[in-house]
């Protein structure tokens, strides 16, 4: 929501300030020129980005307008859920952890928590390390290790379309200089013309400099930047459950265990922990 209002706010600034000054909204207008810089932009995206990523790039972007999936209640889901399993193995044992992991999908608790189970890297990342814990014979350590490990690749991978689309947006400026020579061109061409339509083409040749310059700094590298920290955040939720599950490992008892998960959250979306206690031990509604 907050990347289509931002969107509004630089169209208004920038256009409005235009108009304000007395510059003829039609010669902005340009299709010609949004073809050249937008057809090229598309296809250097293509060019450069595998077709695996394409998706996830187009999914991320959908994302950051319909607004970031990581908020408070997430995280209070989140903990109440790792609450309820470690309460399963206290109760009955690591043992009764199969029945919940192998099927996360028919799982009564998984299937408490929608949002959270639609994360299948997220719950593929929860079950992975349950596994190794009712496996046994792993040290708490080197389950640490091994989750560190899969933060890691799953944050360098977060991080792809942003690093992708910056690079869109640093080669939007060269674009629009291209499509600004093209427009030279066509001037050359009519250069014993009337001085009307020579002003009038060049004109449109520096429309072309401008849309380039504006659609990099107005649009698309704040787009990167939001998908960067996006990529960030959820990054923190990972690291939540690993210090849960860790502690769990450990053989702390569940309440602490969440309340180690908890301590892991950034501060932004952090629940006290009054808060997180009568959360997690009341009945969801």
């Amino acid at each position: 929501m907050f990347v289509i209002v931002g969107s509004i706010i630089v169209l208004g600034a920038v256009i409005g300030g235009f108009i304000l000054e007395g510059g003829p909204m039609p010669v902005l207008i340009q299709p010609v020129e949004l073809l050249i810089i937008g057809g090229a932009a598309l296809g250097a995206l293509i060019i450069s980005t595998p077709k695996t990523l394409l998706g996830k790039i187009i999914k991320a972007i959908l994302g950051a307008l319909k607004g970031g999936k990581v908020n408070k209640q997430i995280y209070l889901d989140l903990l109440k859920l790792m609450y309820e399993i470690f309460q399963v193995t206290r109760k009955d044992g690591l043992i009764a952890l199969e029945s919940h992991i192998e099927h996360p999908d028919k799982s009564k608790i998984f299937a408490n928590y929608p949002k959270i189970l639609k994360e299948h890297h997220l719950i593929s990342f929860m079950t992975d390390t349950f596994r190794l814990i009712v496996l046994g014979g792993i040290a708490p350590h080197d389950i640490e290790t091994l989750m560190d490990m899969d933060i890691e690749t799953h944050h360098h991978e977060g991080t792809k379309p942003g690093m992708i689309l910056q690079k869109i947006g640093d080669s939007m400026p060269g674009l629009g200089i291209v499509a600004a020579v093209l427009g030279i061109v066509i001037t050359m061409q009519a250069i014993n013309g009337p001085p009307e339509e020579i002003g009038h083409k060049v004109a449109v040749a520096l429309v072309g400099t401008f849309l380039g310059i504006f659609l990099s700094y107005g649009f698309i590298q704040p787009l990167a930047t939001n998908l960067d920290l996006a990529a960030e955040e959820d990054s923190k939720v990972y690291e939540a459950i690993k210090a849960g599950v860790i502690s769990l490992a450990k053989g702390f008892n569940p309440i602490v265990s969440v309340e180690f998960a908890r301590r892991s959250i950034p501060s932004d979306f952090r629940p006290t922990f009054q808060e997180m206690e009568t959360f997690v031990k009341g009945v969801k509604k």
